[in-house]
């Protein structure tokens, strides 16, 4: 079958997504691997109570077909919620809603990219974007991720250079996925101030934002500042994932309106049901209160995965330390490949993303990702020494 699929397809291989959702399905597996929410987080109740109230009030309606770009009044909900706390001037129009984040980047480089177009990515970015622009076989920009966000430096260059071949920017300025990292407000003017000069769009992903429990939020890049920008919002981490309701925001109609004709060749539009169902939710309910209690538990969380790698980690093993998120970032010593080290790792019944998936063109990364939002205290505690126990032995002399 090989000799019948797209070039992309053909060059394509095993998608790792689906090897970290396998390895977090195994129950004698203890999993820092997916990117999961803690089920603890999932309004289930509240949920449970929504489903009848639509039934009851909106009845055959929320089983038929809808329009493209969402349900009117969810879009309008989201609208004046951006408008209110970021002080933007949104209406339905500047939403469209999508089935989650993932189907939004799809949709953007179905609209954008024409082989060899170029996408400006971070050093590291995630690995589910790669995925959804691969099949468009695009050309990769990649600028270093530092601790305060993109080397500035780098970044100028690259656009100096690469600027006219350059269709997108992909950035993941808050709690970035999979280093857990967020760009400081001075970095952040900095990169809109570069990205002014060129004609390229903004994709500035947001999943992670609600989930500061550290510190204080800093603006983002594009709303509000950049004509070609967009913003995508998901209510997976906030609500509930297996909903699969994400959101593009922009302030331009255009791009909107271009978004969700890709959108309408590709499912027709999002789940309905959950559209009601979310906004019901929304409505009548505390969802300030809940994202507190969200924060409160990935705090203790994170700080408990912290404690133990502080405790049981080799020192010549280095980390990020997020103030919100879901994800810590480990820098092992050069020449230790932490992809070669998984299978040793799986054995002793502990899993992690290794690096090289969230690189172009990387192999052997020293590099990986840890979640610490879906496991218990004790089971952190036991599957950080796991892993710090073979790191201790794999990094030694290094």
């Amino acid at each position: 079958m090989k000799e019948l699929l797209s070039k992309a397809y053909a060059k394509t291989g095993e998608s790792f997504i689906s090897t970290i959702l396998t390895a977090a399905a195994d129950p004698n597996v203890i999993s820092f691997a997916g990117g999961l929410p803690n089920p603890a987080s999932f309004p289930m109740e509240a949920l449970k109570e929504s489903c009848n109230n639509i039934i009851d009030k909106y009845g055959s309606a929320v089983f038929q077909y809808a329009k493209t770009e969402g349900l009117q009044a969810f879009r309008e909900y989201l609208a004046e919620d951006y408008n209110k706390t970021y002080g933007v001037n949104l209406d339905a129009n500047n939403i469209v809603v999508t089935t989650g984040s993932q189907q939004a980047l799809d949709c953007f480089a179905k609209v954008f990219i024409n082989e060899g177009d170029g996408i400006l990515v971070e050093k590291p970015s995630y690995l589910g974007a790669f995925q959804a622009f691969d099949q468009y076989c695009p050309e990769y920009y990649p600028v270093t991720l530092n601790d305060d966000g993109l080397d500035l430096e780098e970044l100028e260059e690259t656009l100096e250079k690469y600027g006219d071949k350059i269709k997108l920017a992909y950035l993941i300025p808050e709690f970035q996925n999979p280093t857990g990292l967020t760009y400081t407000e001075e970095n952040r003017a900095k990169v809109t101030e570069l990205l002014k000069k060129y004609n390229i769009v903004l994709i500035e992903d947001d999943p992670y934002g609600q989930l500061r429990f550290e510190g204080t939020k800093p603006p983002y890049i594009g709303l509000g500042k950049l004509p070609q920008a967009a913003l995508l919002g998901t209510f997976s981490k906030v609500a509930t994932p297996g909903m699969r309701v994400g959101y593009v925001v922009t302030e331009n109609k255009e791009l909107a309106k271009y978004i969700a004709m890709a959108l309408e060749a590709t499912s027709l539009h999002t789940n309905i049901f959950s559209q009601y169902l979310l906004l019901d939710y929304l409505q009548n309910n505390d969802q300030p209160a809940h994202v507190k209690e969200i924060q409160d538990l990935y705090r203790q969380q994170c700080h408990c995965m912290l404690d133990a790698m502080d405790k049981y980690f080799p020192e010549n093993v280095t980390y990020t330390r997020p103030e919100g998120g879901m994800f810590i970032w480990a820098t092992l010593p050069e020449g230790v490949s932490a992809i070669k080290l998984f299978p040793k790792a799986a054995e002793k019944g502990v899993v992690y993303v290794p690096g090289d998936p969230f690189y172009v063109g990387v192999q052997d990364a020293n590099t990986l990702r840890l979640n610490f939002t879906n496991a218990s205290p004790e089971a952190i505690d036991k599957g950080i020494h796991l892993l710090g126990d073979m790191l201790k032995e794999e990094c030694a002399g290094k």
